[in-house]
């Protein structure tokens, strides 16, 4: 009966360890790939948004480079818009604006890594502002297309950052937070929520089989041991 006990009571073991092991590993993948995600320097999305804040800028630059050559030379056009500056005429200032949401939402986002939206608030703000002042006092719309392409376009793009950074970036990073931390919650829960001991009424022996039972009663007859010894003598 020891025997018994004892063998019923290790695959007990055996299959509650199993059934813990099972459950836990699917949590500690999605722990263990969380941990990976987060030795990420950036995230895909922020990286996304990095991108697009650097093509914003080499855009602009791009644009400038052109105006300055259509209209009588770089060389030239860079001393009128640069040495000699003026507000009324002058390109320069679209691309130090472009250099200003550059400088300031990559060390806001990729150095610093906010997740707040008042840099991308403070940037759009000063572009629309002075693009909208610019556009009005000077006397842009009257140099060809470039006076039209250069101020639409840094308009554009700037609420296009802002709408990528508020409805992607920070939304995105805020959910993968809470999972992660749903995650978390619920690997230092397993242990204590373990399976309990297993009953001995889910462990059992099948009954014996009827030819078994015939076999050894076959066996018990033609054994030639029983056949000498007969009772009485």
């Amino acid at each position: 009966m020891e025997n018994l006990g004892s063998g019923s009571a290790e695959p007990q073991v055996i299959a509650s360890g199993l059934v813990g092991s099972i459950n836990s590993t699917p949590i500690a993948v999605r722990v263990d790939s969380y941990e990976a995600a987060e030795k990420k320097c950036i995230s895909d999305v922020r990286r996304t948004f990095c991108l697009f804040v650097t093509f914003d800028l080499l855009f602009i630059t791009l644009l400038w480079i052109i105006e300055l050559n259509v209209n009588g030379g770089i060389q030239k056009q860079l001393e009128e818009e640069v040495m000699h500056y003026d507000y009324h005429r002058s390109f320069f200032d679209i691309f130090l604006l472009a250099v200003f949401r550059f400088a300031v939402l990559i060390l806001a986002y990729a150095v610093c890594k906010l997740r707040h939206w008042w840099a991308i608030a403070i940037t759009t703000l000063v572009s629309c502002a002075f693009l909208i002042a610019k556009v009005i006092i000077s006397k842009l719309l009257s140099q060809g297309a470039f006076g039209y392409l250069l101020p639409i376009i840094s308009f554009v793009l700037a609420w296009i950052e802002t709408w990528l950074l508020d409805f992607k970036v920070l939304p995105q990073e805020a959910e993968e937070e809470k999972r992660h931390q749903s995650i978390m919650d619920a690997s230092t829960r397993t242990p204590l929520m373990g399976p309990g001991p297993l009953s001995e009424g889910q462990f059992y022996s099948p009954p014996e089989s009827l030819a078994d039972s015939d076999e050894e009663l076959l066996g018990d007859k033609h054994d030639p041991e029983k056949e000498l010894v007969k009772p009485g003598t």
